[in-house]
C-alpha cells in the first residue's frame, strides 16, 4: 500500500465510496445529501493542512484521510483528522495505514496532539482502532448523534497526546 497527497484527478475515484458512506448517514456528521462539489470542497484540503490517498499495486484508490488544524490561535497546537475507507476494502488495514500516516504527519507538523471531535460511538470498529492507536475517549455527548436504525447514540471526542 502506498500513501500519496490527493490531487482534484483523485477526485473521482474517491467520491462513489465517498458519498456511500456519507449518505448511509452512520458515521459522517456531515449532511447526507451533500452533492460532490461540496463534497470535494470538504474532503481535499489545501497546504498547510493535507487530504491523501491509500493506494494498492494497481493505483487503485483504496481509503483516504485529511488532516487538519482541530482549533486554531492559542489551540492551534492541536490537530485532527478523518478517514474514510472504500467499504470493498474494509479489514485490509487501510484504516490502520491512513491513521498512522495523519499521526506521522501532525508529529512532523509540530503538533503536541490530536483530537477527534465526533466519533460515532456505534461506529465500533473505528472507536476500537483508535484506541489500539492511543486514543482515549474524553467525553460523550449523550445523544448526539441521529443514526438512521440505533437512533440517537452518543459523539464520543477522542484524544491521544503526541
Amino acid at each position: 500500500m502506498h500513501i500519496r497527497t490527493a490531487t482534484t484527478a483523485d477526485w473521482p475515484a474517491i467520491w462513489p465510496f465517498f458519498h456511500q458512506i456519507v449518505a448511509a448517514g452512520e458515521t459522517f456528521t456531515y449532511p447526507v445529501d451533500l452533492d460532490e462539489e461540496e463534497g470535494r470542497t470538504w474532503w481535499l484540503l489545501s497546504e498547510p493542512h493535507r487530504t491523501v490517498v491509500a493506494l494498492d499495486e494497481s493505483g487503485a484508490v483504496l481509503g483516504t484521510a485529511k488532516m487538519n488544524s482541530n482549533h486554531l490561535g492559542n489551540a492551534g497546537h492541536v490537530a485532527s483528522a478523518s478517514y474514510m475507507v472504500n467499504p470493498a476494502h474494509e479489514g485490509r488495514g487501510v484504516g490502520r495505514a491512513l491513521c498512522d500516516h495523519t499521526l506521522e504527519w501532525a508529529r512532523g507538523k509540530g503538533y503536541r496532539a490530536m483530537q477527534f471531535n465526533a466519533v460515532v460511538e456505534t461506529n465500533t470498529r473505528a472507536v476500537q482502532l483508535y484506541r489500539s492507536l492511543g486514543f482515549d475517549v474524553l467525553g460523550t455527548l449523550p445523544e448526539g448523534f441521529a443514526h438512521p436504525t440505533a437512533g440517537y447514540v452518543g459523539l464520543h471526542i477522542m484524544y491521544r497526546k503526541l
